[in-house]
Parts: C-alpha cells; structure tokens; sequence
C-alpha cells in the first residue's frame, strides 16, 4: 500500500470517530445560525453525524456534521458540487442548502480539541429509502437514467479538491489487500483476493485511459429515495460524502453492484440499469468490457473496508456492515459467471440503445 494510502486509511477519515454533538447544541446551532427552530434527533451515520430537525411548519431537515478528520477543503467540494447542481439541472433530486444568516452555505464549530467542524442545513428529500422499497426491472431502468443525469449535470463541474485521495475509489482497490487480513472466513477472504487479482490484471492497466469526470461514487440503496407510492420514480439521491473525480465507469459500477438480489440473474439485473443508463449517457466499448471486474471491485471494496472499520468500531458494526451481506453474496455469484457471455450479453444490451 502507498504512504497516501495508508495514511488515508489508519490515521485518517476512516479511522476518525464521528463527531459526537449533542441535539440540544445542533439545536442552538440551527436557530442563532441559520434561523430555524426545530427539534433535533440524531441519526445513524458512519464518518460524519447526522441529524433530522424537525419544525413545527412541517418543514423538516438533515443537519450534516463533518468529521473533524475530513479536510475543510474536501467539505467545500461537496457544498460546491450541490450548489452547481441546483444551477446546472435544478430538476434532479438532491438536497438543496439551506443560507445561513450570514449568507454561507455552512457554518464552522471548533471542536474541543481545535478542529472545524463544518455545519450545514439541507432539505429533506421525500419518499421511502430504497433498502426498503420492493426492486424491480422498472426501479433499476430508473436508478440508471438518474445517475447519469446526475453525471452530466456534473460533467463540467470542476474544484480543487476533486483529486483527493479516497479508498473507496474504485481506482486503488489494489490498496485494499492489507484489510483482507480482518476477514476471518478463509473462503470469503480467498473470494476478494481472486477479484482483486482480476483487477490488477484487467483493470488497473485501462484507468490512466478511461475518460474522467466527478461523480457522486456511492449510488447505494441506503443514499436513494423513492416515491412511497410508486417504487419506480425516483425522488431523492443523496449524501455525496464520497464523491470524487474517477473514470465516470467507475460510477456506474458501483450502482451497479447494488442492483445484484439474492436470487435473480445478477446479469440482466446489471444490464437492466446499465442500459438504461446508456440510453442517456452512451458509454464506450472500452468501459462495459471493464465493467464486471469493476463491480466485483466494488463489492471487494464494501466487505474490505466494513470488515476493517466493523472491528475497529464494535459500537456502530450493524450500521457499517449493512451492506456488507449483499456484497458478499454478489461476489459468490460472479465467481459463478461465464465472464465472456456476461460481457456479450452487456455489449449487445448497449449497442441495441
């Protein structure tokens, strides 16, 4: 692993605690900075912490506290990128930001020991999470066309921080081998080994020749809303935490990944949203030929990363390892394919568009 890469790992934003405000502070914070009175309640979160304030208006809001650890730069990245998308296509679904009294989007705290804590106000989007929402063929062909909606309106954004280094980009998934070491089921720890192999065979080489933009790169079904009363529209897209410029494939990928159930084709369910996803933004040959190792990759990514921060943080292991299930159970199943007819079948799924 790199020095970047393991400092990025062990000493900073994923091995930071949350910050631990108290409600009646995020409270106060909300009415003398951002003039509205509400009542907080915390929410569950992994690296930032979360409210719900709630108003007597009905009109309600996530209050986001960054990790001290994340640089105030990176922060500023992600208020930029939603203030862009507000301009750029104000039809998409995500949060908008609500001014403080001084006009800013954010407001910073010193914690205790002297860091910023930066401080905002969003909207809260309507309808059901789509972890709870029933999936189908229609839900997947809609969560396609919305993240590459999503990927044009920020096609031309731009911002300093784009660059930074984060580990669950796609891209180093090769820094991921010392973390295999905490996954205690020998087979299991075999199985993201193989894949990870496959990616420093197939993938890695293809990266510097990818095109390259930012994206949201963390389109999984707890950061999706859909209509409560039609699980096929789409209504929210949210926390962009993980944002980052990468190879666009690599966002798609990573959604893609989630679209895999427990016993469906995992192959027409990916095609069901690449497809889609096609018809709006095409993408190149070279991309879908990526694209299975590039999933596997993400899946890797997910039980690498929840299985390390799960032993590291015992008190939050049911919210860090939500997905961890499904990642695994994604990886059996694409050690099963026949890689060439998968990538055919995808090819000409593509070419029909």
């Amino acid at each position: 692993m790199s020095q970047a890469s393991s400092t990025g790992l062990t000493e900073g934003l994923l091995a930071t605690p949350s910050p631990s405000l108290s409600a009646s502070l995020v409270e106060r914070i909300a009415r003398e900075h951002f003039a509205v009175d509400g009542k907080a309640c915390l929410l569950t979160g992994e690296r930032d912490q979360n409210f719900r304030l709630s108003t007597d208006s009905g009109t309600d809001y996530i209050v986001k506290v960054t990790n001290p650890a994340e640089d105030p730069v990176v922060t500023d990245f992600q208020t930029q990128a939603l203030l862009h998308i507000e301009h750029s296509n104000p039809t998409l679904p995500v949060p908008r930001l609500l001014r403080a009294r001084d006009d800013k989007p954010d407001f910073t705290l010193k914690g205790e020991d002297g860091r910023p804590m930066i401080i905002r106000l969003l909207t809260l989007l309507p309808g059901v999470p789509l972890h709870k929402a029933i999936h189908s063929k229609g839900q997947r062909r809609a969560l396609g066309i919305a993240l590459a909606r999503l990927g044009l309106a920020l096609k031309d954004f731009s911002h300093p921080a784009a660059g930074h280094f984060l580990q669950w980009d796609i891209k180093h998934a090769a820094g991921l081998r010392p973390l295999l070491h905490h996954i205690e089921n020998p087979e299991q720890r075999h199985l993201a080994e193989h894949f990870l192999d496959r990616f420093d065979e197939h993938a890695a080489p293809a990266m510097p020749h990818l095109r390259r933009q930012i994206v949201h790169n963390d389109l999984n079904p707890y950061n999706v809303l859909v209509a409560a009363n039609d699980y096929e529209r789409v209504t929210g897209i949210f926390d962009f935490g993980d944002m980052v410029e990468t190879p666009l494939i690599n966002d798609v990928a990573i959604a893609a990944s989630y679209q895999i159930s427990l016993d469906g084709n995992p192959v027409e369910e990916i095609v069901d949203f690449v497809s889609a996803y096609n018809l709006v933004c095409p993408l190149e040959p070279l991309e879908i030929g990526l694209l299975p190792d590039l999933i596997a990759a993400r899946m890797v990514t997910t039980v690498a990363i929840t299985n390390w921060r799960a032993l590291r943080y015992p008190e939050n292991r049911t919210y860090i390892l939500r997905n961890s299930p499904a990642a695994w159970n994604g990886l059996a199943r694409f050690a099963e394919l026949d890689w060439n007819a998968a990538l055919d079948r995808l090819a000409a799924a593509c070419e029909r568009n």
